[in-house]
């Protein structure tokens, strides 16, 4: 089935995102937009992911547990799971991987864990965005054991991208997935790193905002649209 999809938002439990980025508010703007399934992918923690799946339960879209992992390389990493339980527990194993620095709450933002109402249950009080103590060579095999799938976020920005940061992607990495933003030429970068060639290239709109939601234009085919059966279609390298 035809799946519209956007694999990289952030809600307010995230540096530098809005507090208006609750689980209802971002989930329900999503199905507004058109979208079928979408993954939560804060800095480095799933402790909102709980609750925007079950809002996502009842507003009938699908909602992926996820996070986008820095790695050691400061590399931004999307990772997804398909189940809340593997989400958190991944979660559990960053948060002993990160330094722990205080921050301020009036550059960054208040990092707010919220419960399927968007009541307030707790906030982090160390900052997210920060790197963690897994590179991104080990990524795809740490992620893998929690029972995830991973590949690397927008690949074409100049700050926080595999290739910014390490100059390129290698075979060895075990990556079958990059993330473009919605203004790389594709064409452009498959030239310049012919690896993408053998990736399935992916966009998503990083979305820290309402407003930076977009409409739904692209899709994927899936059996069903379901996180399970994303993150097993995810794992697969694409039919070229």
């Amino acid at each position: 089935m035809k799946c519209y999809y956007d694999l990289h938002m952030h809600s307010c439990l995230s540096p530098c995102g809005s507090d208006d980025m609750s689980p209802n508010n971002l989930v329900n703007m999503a199905k507004l937009a058109g979208y079928d399934i979408i993954a939560l992918t804060d800095h480095n923690s799933s402790l909102n992911c709980p609750a925007a799946v079950k809002v996502g339960e009842n507003a009938g879209i699908t909602v992926v547990p996820g996070m986008e992992l820095c790695t050691s390389e400061e590399v931004h990493i999307v990772c997804l799971f398909s189940t809340v339980e593997a989400a958190l527990n991944f979660s559990g194993y960053v948060e002993e991987k990160m330094m722990k620095i205080s921050y301020s709450r009036d550059i960054f933002g208040n990092q707010l864990i919220m419960d399927e109402n968007d009541n307030i249950i707790g906030t982090v009080d160390h900052l997210l965005n920060v790197a963690s103590d897994i590179s991104a060579n080990k990524a795809v095999k740490i992620v893998s054991e929690f029972g995830g799938v991973c590949f690397p976020a927008h690949i074409d920005r100049p700050s926080f991208s595999i290739i910014s940061n390490l100059g390129m992607i290698t075979e060895d990495m075990g990556f079958c997935n990059a993330e473009l933003t919605a203004l790389a030429d594709r064409e452009e970068y498959i030239l310049k790193y012919p690896i993408l060639e053998n990736m399935r290239l992916l966009t998503d709109s990083d979305s820290h905002y309402l407003e930076n939601i977009p409409d739904a234009a692209r899709y994927i085919q899936l059996e069903e649209c379901s996180a399970e059966c994303l993150v097993n279609y995810l794992r697969q390298p694409p039919k070229l």
